[in-house]
């Protein structure tokens, strides 16, 4: 996840709070330049629960990367600031958490002179916007070449970069639901373009400093939020489970004497990419797993109980994965 925002609206201060890192926190813009990359533990009560079930010497939680980003500036797509460095690290990230500046305050300064935090979210769009537009053009006249040439497929995905140059000279966001046939196209996939990254607003104020035509805003977008007070003590177990969600990762659990551990897949992964997350070994020399729910297990009080009380079941390699299995692999 890739922190964004325009600079003094929160973000080293998320970062630190997400963190407990001492980083930079620094009241004027460009005080963080590299972007700083922490390891954040999901919480989750499921694997505290097994820990539990099991007295585990350890217990080991999945983990979301945050990077924390150099706050961006209105004209950063045209370098404005140290935009083209800022807006390549966000390329390298797989989803991005704006963060909006939403309380008032006198002594902290405001890049644009005023809280708005509608405003700033525009401006931050339309940079993210122009740059996609840059990168798409860029490869539009190829697409085109490919299309007369009558290479295979070239027609569908010119239509494709049309849709998205289109979509992006309008500077609307690529995430939105109305264009995942342009997101799903494996040429445009290879761009790697920032507006189809998932978004995830983090609302800095309390619910109060919150307007309902700015949350009506994000959600028209087809995002998220969440509204937290960076200035207080701020509890940021949701922030970080929607972050995970909406990365489109679930867990599964591995649990026993020696340690209890979430493991991260993809949603929708199979038995044998699961196996392969653990060691990839696994996923090619599968045979089958041992499945229950981390529920059933609990009420069942060990995993040779609910073997004798049949709610263990063994699945092959077409099992689709579920949020919350407990698993044990077999392996060749």
């Amino acid at each position: 996840m890739g922190i964004v925002g325009l600079p003094n609206v929160g973000k080293s201060t998320l970062f630190k709070a997400l963190t407990n890192n001492d980083i930079l926190v620094a009241n004027y813009p460009f005080a963080t330049i590299d972007p700083n990359v922490g390891i954040v533990p999901v919480p989750d009560e499921r694997l505290d629960k097994l820990n539990a079930l099991s007295n585990s010497k350890k217990r080991i939680p999945a983990i979301v990367e945050f990077y924390d980003i150099a706050g961006l500036v209105k004209g950063a797509s045209a370098g404005e600031g140290l935009g083209n460095q800022f807006l390549t690290h966000i390329r390298e990230t797989n989803a991005i958490v704006e963060v909006l500046r939403c309380f008032p305050s006198d002594e902290i300064i405001h890049v644009e002179n005023s809280v708005d935090p509608a405003r700033d979210m525009d401006i931050i769009n339309a940079e993210l916007a122009l740059k996609d537009l840059d990168t798409v053009e860029k490869n539009f006249k190829k697409a085109e070449t490919e299309a007369r040439n009558n290479v295979k497929g070239a027609r569908e995905d010119l239509e494709m970069f049309k849709k998205a140059k289109e979509a992006l000279e309008q500077g609307k966001m690529l995430f939105a639901p109305e264009f995942a046939d342009v997101r799903g196209n494996e040429k445009l996939k290879l761009l790697n373009l920032l507006t189809a990254k998932p978004q995830l607003y983090l609302l800095n104020g309390t619910p109060e400093h919150v307007s309902p035509e700015l949350i009506k805003k994000i959600k028209d977008l087809g995002a998220d939020y969440v509204v937290v007070d960076l200035a207080g003590n701020p509890d940021l177990g949701g922030l970080i489970k929607k972050a995970y969600e909406i990365l489109g990762l679930i867990s599964f659990f591995t649990t026993g004497e020696d340690e209890s551990r979430a493991w991260t897949i993809r949603n929708g992964a199979k038995a044998p990419e699961a196996a392969g997350a653990i060691h990839s070994d696994f996923e090619k020399k599968f045979i089958r797993a041992e499945v229950i729910n981390w529920e059933k297990l609990l009420e069942a009080t060990s995993w040779s109980k609910a073997k004798q009380k049949g709610t263990l079941r063994l699945e092959g390699k077409d099992y689709v994965v579920h949020d919350g299995d407990v698993m044990e692999i077999r392996h060749g």
